[in-house]
């Protein structure tokens, strides 16, 4: 077995891979950019060595730089996690020839996979399902509409090197096949150097379904079940779950050992994944193969009680498989959410910056840490961050992976639901109110859902009323809960003037804004339950509450019993736009409440309206990030719909357009500037 391996990546999988690696008594070095010197995986490390700047093509993706560090540390194997060169053969060929393993699978197996045409041919050739299309490259896009013709629409228009969304269009007649590949085309061609485009049949209703498998170098490959990775957003996944509630035993089966046949036919040895398109009908279409580590190994950990990492180190090393299919388990159900540093209600735009809080759900074993007979609950949480930490504009939005495992689907989304409310993020915006609105969406319960599912449903952008609470006077009751118990806290204070002590009270009214903009004046009484500490009786309007807590005050996580059950929820006091208010956040849903006795509720109703300033004039930045072009002048007339301004955050470039018709009066922020949020970019005239 190896004594020191290095990592050759950053975040969350390198932290993850790093609690394996010490599980196993081996040695590890960390890389990190100049970004990342404070990062979670460099303390966790044993050594860490510099690598560049910030840019990941300045350092993440320098290959001769960590292949230097290995030399330097001693380091015996290379584990090279998810994205940047986990999937380059060339780096992994590298490696093998400085002496040094690459923990994955050799070279030529990325070879045969990386190229879309070519593992098509290849599927074919192993007796795998392929989706009936043209699997040459396409010259033109006359000839492309010729052929899209006689595969018949709707067709699926890929780049041959695409990936993560890039390079692919839906085509529904020959307008559409036209346009989708010269657009195709020109994207490949500026993101991966190769604009070699195909065309497939486009699958309707389609689910995306992936198979994990496993490979040794002793010719033994297995399969580690299914996941479900159909929740998806512009072609990225944003919930994961294991086994898919869709396909039956038959198909599953039959899947595993496709995949199987295909790993086989390129020798792979080390954790992969193939992807399928699954039809309504169950009928499924190999996409491609993932020839590393995926993201969402968490839930195949979680029901087979396997650990892939361990697996992955242990067959780079020379070791047999330790189990055979028939040893392979399937126990309770596993979902996991990616926790992205995205504003959910700004149309997904990055947001980074400091983590003024970072506080996860408190982790509770599962999977490979305890025997699969033991009772299911658990909830996991991988992530590269840390409380006070940055989130870099230099890399993808991933803050963490939340994970839980239930006996059963409805078991684990009512656990994650849980745990979401648990996940204090603070500093940054994160999609876990969208998350929330995911989970409880009926078709996502029921499990009647396909890659369209987002689209379908939040088509028009994503607003806080897509979050409905089941029980909405829940919320103002623990508002006027919390409100007391300050209150009580304070009329403890010594040395106050006598006759104008703080009187706790137990009729107050809760001023909350509605989805209109109005303030709504909610009666409620808040009593001592039996004298119990931290236990009070509340009532709103006909709903009885008996809520029982000891979370401290000042904690943002409010844990405790709401009529017997237990509840998750988040609390803070002048984190919203009036300072007097308690921000209120559960399943989603959040509210701002300001607590008042009835003659505060009184008087408060006479208060003039301040209107908001009218920001209409100004151009201003929607997230932080780096300003790459302003693309009008001062005196410049423009049109709605015509290029401002063009916005750098994390590997994304965001277009900024005129809203309307107007003249562009001064600009106020330079090429090159590094951007807060709503800062002004430009005025109007």
């Amino acid at each position: 077995m190896f004594k020191k391996i290095l990592i050759a990546n950053r975040g969350e999988i390198a932290c993850r891979v790093i609690k394996t690696a010490k599980k196993m008594g081996i040695l590890t070095v960390a890389v990190y950019s100049d970004a990342d010197k404070d990062a979670r995986h460099v303390e966790l490390a044993d050594e860490a060595v510099h690598i560049g700047a910030s840019p990941s093509r300045e350092s993440y993706l320098q290959a001769e730089r960590i292949i230097a560090a290995c030399k330097k540390t001693g380091a015996q194997a290379v584990h090279p996690g998810y994205g940047f060169l986990s999937e380059n053969e060339g780096f992994a060929k590298k490696v093998e020839e400085e002496g040094i393993v690459f923990i994955g699978p050799k070279h030529y197996s990325i070879a045969a996979m990386g190229d879309k045409i070519a593992s098509k041919k290849l599927a074919n050739e192993a007796k795998v399902n392929t989706i009936p299309g043209w699997n040459d490259a396409i010259e033109t896009a006359e000839r492309a509409v010729e052929i899209a013709r006689g595969v018949g629409y709707p067709v699926m228009i890929k780049a041959s090197a695409g990936g993560g969304g890039k390079g692919l269009r839906v085509a529904f007649n020959d307008k559409d096949a036209f346009e989708g590949f010269t657009s195709c085309r020109n994207e490949a061609r500026n993101s991966f150097g190769d604009d070699r485009v195909f065309i497939e049949k486009f699958v309707e209703e389609p689910r995306h379904i992936e198979i994990q498998v496993l490979g040794d170098a002793h010719g033994n490959v297995i399969y580690l079940n299914e996941r479900e990775c159909s929740i998806q957003r512009r072609h990225q996944k944003v919930i994961e779950e294991a086994p898919s509630p869709f396909i039956s035993e038959a198909t599953r089966k039959a899947m595993g050992e496709q995949a199987v046949a295909l790993a086989k036919a390129v020798n792979y040895q080390s954790a992969g994944t193939v992807e399928f398109v699954v039809g309504k009908d169950q009928s499924f279409y190999f996409l491609e193969m993932n020839t590393r580590l995926q993201v969402e190994h968490p839930v195949t950990e979680a029901i087979t009680g396997l650990d892939l990492v361990e697996l992955m180190i242990r067959v780079a090393a020379g070791e047999k498989l330790p189990l055979a299919q028939e040893e392979v388990q399937r126990n309770g159900w596993a979902i996991e959410c990616r926790i992205n540093a995205e504003d959910p209600f700004r149309n997904f735009l990055p947001s980074t910056g400091r983590l003024v809080r970072f506080q996860p759900p408190k982790e509770t074993l599962f999977a490979a840490e305890r025997p699969a007979s033991s009772a299911y609950g658990g909830v996991r949480v991988d992530t590269g961050v840390y409380d006070g930490g940055e989130i870099p504009m230099f890399y993808d939005s991933m803050i963490a992976k939340l994970i839980v495992h239930g006996r059963d689907r409805n078991h684990a989304i009512a656990l994650m639901r849980e745990a979401l409310n648990g996940f204090v993020i603070r500093g940054i915006g994160s999609n876990i109110p969208f998350q929330a609105a995911l989970l409880a969406h009926p078709k996502f319960v029921s499990g009647e859902f396909n890659t369209g599912f987002i689209a379908e449903h939040y088509g028009k952008g994503f607003h806080a009323e897509d979050v409905p609470h089941d029980d909405p006077d829940f919320l103002v009751a623990l508002a006027a809960y919390m409100h007391r118990r300050y209150r009580a806290r304070a009329s403890g204070i010594s040395g106050q003037l006598e006759g104008h002590s703080v009187k706790v009270g137990e009729q107050f009214v809760a001023v909350v804004l509605d989805a209109k903009g109005q303030h709504v004046h909610t009666p409620v009484t808040v009593n001592d339950f039996h004298g119990q500490t931290g236990s009070s009786a509340v009532a709103v309007g006909a709903h009885s509450y008996k809520i029982d807590s000891h979370a401290p005050l000042g904690s943002v996580r409010v844990e405790g019993t709401v009529n017997g059950r237990a509840f998750t929820a988040q609390v803070e006091r002048g984190a919203g736009k009036n300072p007097l208010a308690l921000r209120v956040s559960h399943n989603g849903t959040q509210i701002e409440a300001i607590v008042l006795s009835p003659l505060g509720s009184r008087l408060s109703k006479l208060m003039p309206y301040k209107a908001p300033p009218d920001l209409s004039k100004f151009l201003m930045s929607p997230m932080p990030g780096l300003l790459v072009e302003v693309s009008v002048q001062p005196g410049q007339q423009v049109q709605a719909g015509e290029k401002l301004a063009v916005i750098e955050a994390m590997k994304m470039e965001n277009v900024l357009f005129a809203t309307q018709d107007g003249v562009v009066g001064s600009i106020s922020a330079a090429k090159g500037e590094s951007l807060a949020v709503d800062q002004v970019i430009l005025e109007f005239a």
